[in-house]
């Protein structure tokens, strides 16, 4: 792999960092151990990661300067504190920038809607990320399915979650990451509208070019993951066996989230 446009990027989806979360957390968790030791195999590999936004702008082709060879994402959803105790430190060692995906409502502070999972950032600990070279971008204000959402629902959920960052943060974010990976051609344009230039979805699959900027798929680390797998995961081999359990069980959500979506529109029909 290389830093040629069309090139396949392996985007790294984290959420908590934390010796012991609790069990809601537990899954989609790594220790600190874990993840230092995946950060060294990134630079053992020679992968050199860059923000959301640069390479949605190498790909849009107004990123300058161009990417570097081998280039990798490292991103986190949600903001659990473990990001700041125990995350920031390990990249700053490699000097790997990374992006951040924060739910604002989950944030600790003056928007705190009391949904968080685990113990999570505060302001100050996103602001020392940001100024850390970690990018901070949106993720909704309280982390809904958001193609469940009713239309104004759904853009006060987008909206508010960009001014939130904005206000805490004095920079407009630019980077989208769908709760839960979810998303329509509904919830896609209304991104786009609220101002966002790219967004993530999961997939477990290399980012490519042609996904567009509103659909890029990201690849799962979670606490299950060995070292062997991360190997596998980041130098694209067996991914398909790799995340063949989590794809049946998206695929089976689909189904179910496209038969809600038609009860519903039989609903507001009849009515």
């Amino acid at each position: 792999m290389n830093g040629r446009t069309s090139a396949p990027v392996p985007v790294l989806m984290y959420h908590a960092v934390a010796p012991e979360p609790n069990e809601a957390t537990r899954e989609l968790s790594v220790t600190p151990e874990a993840f230092a030791e995946q950060m060294a195999v990134l630079k053992d590999r020679g992968f050199q990661p860059v923000t959301t936004a640069r390479l949605a702008e190498h790909w849009r082709g107004t990123g300058q300067p161009p990417l570097p060879a081998d280039p990798l994402l490292i991103t986190f959803d949600d903001g659990y504190e473990g990001v700041h105790r125990y995350a920031l430190p390990t990249l700053a060692h490699y000097g790997f920038p990374a992006t951040l995906f924060v739910s604002t409502g989950w944030i600790r502070g003056a928007h705190d809607t009391g949904g968080g999972l685990d113990t999570m950032l505060d302001w100050d600990q996103v602001r020392e990320l940001a100024a850390g070279g970690v990018e901070i971008g949106g993720h909704s204000h309280t982390h809904p399915q958001l193609d469940q959402l009713d239309d104004d629902t759904l853009w006060s959920e987008l909206i508010r979650c960009k001014e939130i960052v904005a206000g805490e943060l004095g920079t407009v974010p630019q980077s989208f990451a769908y709760p839960y990976g979810y998303s329509s051609r509904r919830v896609r344009a209304r991104v786009r509208a609220a101002g966002f230039t790219q967004a993530l979805a999961v997939g477990n699959a290399l980012a490519r070019q042609r996904q567009g900027p509103y659909a890029l798929q990201r690849l799962t680390v979670r606490r299950s993951t060995t070292t062997e797998e991360f190997e596998r995961i980041v130098e694209g081999r067996a991914i398909t066996r790799n995340f063949a359990r989590d794809r049946a069980l998206t695929k089976g959500y689909a189904m179910v989230r496209r038969a809600r979506q038609v009860r519903r529109k039989a609903i507001r029909t009849r009515v």
